[in-house]
């Protein structure tokens, strides 16, 4: 069966995702189809581009040239500085690749990084970040942020917020929705049809029965043993200090953690340069590259194609599987 090409949006256009798209295409080619929707008076030119007009001829055209569908942008291209007149195109490409993906013309978006700042400035963007900016056009209101790789996977509960507001933040509902969410997404976009989900504690020791704090026993074991009477496959709460080594990750599928550095850490740690960006609970698959627009190496050639490249990869792998 032959898959629909991958749409990569171009994200701002001053970072380092342009040259990261010729990149990836140098180094895929025809293996995994995908186009570039962007602004072809944009790219850096290292490759030869071809303008396409629909997603199909990105499976013919990839094998010579890298597919652009061009979209307008009312700004320059300059390494390291975003113009505010190209914000609002920015906004438009991740809605234009949704709809593709929406529609099956594309099998999966995955998004190159957006200048959050830029957006707000140029566009009046209203959205934390693109992950909740895609959560809105798919029509959800909760998604879960995993990153990826070949050796691990991470879902942190609660995200960009003080470690101070964690506990707070980290309520019943919210770990079962993320938990559940997670576990549908290994299953439909992962082809692993029972996963094995280790959930991390909060408190050093997970707690250590209460000595390092009651969050562990009363807040967080209670989700789990509720989730395992629906047929869950969980372990936990457990100690994040003891989950990582090799013969651990071993034992599950996934590790559910309670806030942001307690999941990255271990995935940066082990796979920095190919760790992937994927949100579950979208009705479309999205991964992206786990980096910033970098605009300190913006046209200098050094950036790393290696993210880029594992999104593409993973996502093409989540659309095979659905």
């Amino acid at each position: 069966m032959t898959i629909a090409p991958i749409a990569l949006t171009c994200g701002e256009p001053a970072g380092i995702g342009l040259e990261l798209a010729e990149k990836a295409w140098q180094i895929l080619g025809d293996s995994l189809p995908f186009f570039l929707i962007a602004d072809p008076d944009h790219l850096p030119g290292a490759v030869p581009a071809t303008v396409i007009q629909s997603p199909s001829e990105a499976l013919d055209l990839c094998a010579t040239s890298l597919p652009v569908l061009a979209h307008p942008f009312f700004g320059r291209a300059t390494p390291g500085t975003p113009d505010p007149a190209n914000a609002e195109s920015v906004v438009d490409v991740i809605a234009r690749a949704t709809d593709l993906a929406i529609s099956g013309e594309a099998s999966a978006i995955c998004t190159s990084p957006i200048h959050k700042k830029a957006l707000k400035d140029g566009a009046d963007f209203a959205w934390p970040g693109h992950t909740e900016y895609l959560a809105y056009l798919g029509g959800v209101d909760r998604v879960v942020m995993m990153l990826a790789s070949d050796q691990l996977r991470v879902v942190p509960t609660t995200i960009h917020i003080p470690l101070s507001e964690v506990p707070a933040a980290l309520t019943p509902d919210l770990l079962a929705d993320t938990i559940r969410i997670t576990a549908q997404g290994l299953k439909t976009q992962f082809g692993i049809a029972q996963p094995r989900i280790a959930v991390a504690g909060l408190n050093p020791h997970a707690g250590e029965g209460g000595a390092m704090g009651h969050e562990d026993a009363t807040l967080i074991a209670p989700v789990l043993d509720a989730l395992r009477t629906e047929g869950f496959d969980i372990a936990g709460p457990l100690p994040a200090d003891t989950m990582f080594h090799a013969a651990a990750r071993a034992r599950y599928d996934v590790a559910i953690c309670a806030y942001h550095d307690q999941a990255l850490i271990p995935i940066k740690t082990l796979d920095f340069d190919r760790g992937v960006n994927v949100t579950l609970g979208l009705p479309f698959i999205r991964t992206s590259p786990d980096h910033g627009t970098a605009f300190d190496i913006a046209g200098t050639g050094q950036a790393n194609p290696s993210s880029t490249i594992e999104a593409l990869r993973m996502a093409h792998l989540m659309a095979k599987s659905a």
